[in-house]
């Protein structure tokens, strides 16, 4: 199969998600902190038309990412969603009528250099259609495990930067699991088996209900914290997580051998790059 579309589309969903990013930041900023975990959070944000707006990126965006993951392995798909910070803070720059430092440029060239670096090395192939129960089983008591540990150890600090860390974590490993329960359903959608063989799966539903649990955790984590802290954790977590996935789940593989130290090099320009995005401030949506 192809990367070409996959990719066209994953980069679609990622441009998308940075509107929503930028938009639901500012809307984050404009209701009341919470020290625990709220779910009245979600009626204020719903007072606010710019989180409205951003919800409409974010549904776009999931259609972009259920095409692209029909289309394309999970350990392809994912890592793309790593151009979302340096996207956003180029949205948030220009919805601010601002201008890039150099700096800034540095570190977007870097995110991007690494990204196509890291996977040209890697070379995700693989497509498993059906993934059998025993493997489900582990996979979503792991990752329920890991999000409820985070999420908990981040609503017992105050707001901060372990915070903030926390909850991107944990709402990165919700991203991830999501991706890998979409993938499952819209293969069943696109099978012959039609809306009815997608409204009859079970995965349909656990990815909207994991998916439900990220929203909610990533405006806690943009409440909690600095983007310097929630940012990095998401976006590389996400992109760890959802590898790992992609090979435990779908079979899918990189290369390894003397490839790993080209995937190296991209992940440390995608590392660093991350870091100095977030380090910045710049593009996180603050009024």
């Amino acid at each position: 199969m192809g990367v070409v579309l996959p990719v066209l589309l994953a980069l679609f969903a990622a441009l998308s998600n940075a509107f929503a990013t930028v938009l639901q930041r500012r809307a984050a900023l404009t209701v009341p902190q919470s020290e625990g975990f709220r779910f009245g959070l979600i009626l204020d944000l719903l007072r606010r038309p710019v989180w409205i707006a951003g919800i409409l990126a974010v549904i776009a965006a999931g259609a972009g990412q259920a095409a692209a993951l029909a289309t394309g392995p999970l350990a392809l798909v994912q890592p793309l969603f790593v151009l979302e910070l340096p996207l956003a803070l180029l949205i948030a720059s220009l919805l601010a009528r601002g201008r890039l430092s150099g700096a800034l440029w540095l570190a977007v060239a870097a995110v991007v250099a690494g990204l196509g670096v890291a996977l040209a090395a890697a070379a995700p192939e693989g497509n498993l259609k059906d993934v059998p129960p025993d493997r489900w089983i582990p996979a979503l008591a792991g990752c329920a495990a890991a999000v409820a540990a985070l999420a908990v150890a981040g609503l017992r600090r105050p707001p901060g930067r372990a915070r903030a860390a926390c909850l991107g974590a944990a709402t990165a490993v919700c991203y991830a699991l999501t991706a890998a329960l979409m993938k499952s359903a819209v293969t069943r959608l696109g099978e012959g088996g039609g809306i009815g063989a997608f409204l009859t799966a079970w995965q349909t539903y656990a990815f909207a209900a994991s998916g439900v649990c990220a929203l909610l955790l990533l405006e806690h984590a943009m409440q909690g914290g600095p983007l310097i802290a929630s940012q990095p954790a998401l976006t590389l977590g996400d992109a760890t997580v959802s590898i790992a996935l992609g090979i435990l789940l779908y079979e899918e593989h990189v290369r390894a051998g003397w490839w790993l130290l080209p995937q190296l090099l991209g992940i440390t320009l995608i590392s660093a790059g991350i870091l100095a995005l977030s380090r910045s401030g710049a593009g996180d949506g603050s009024p």
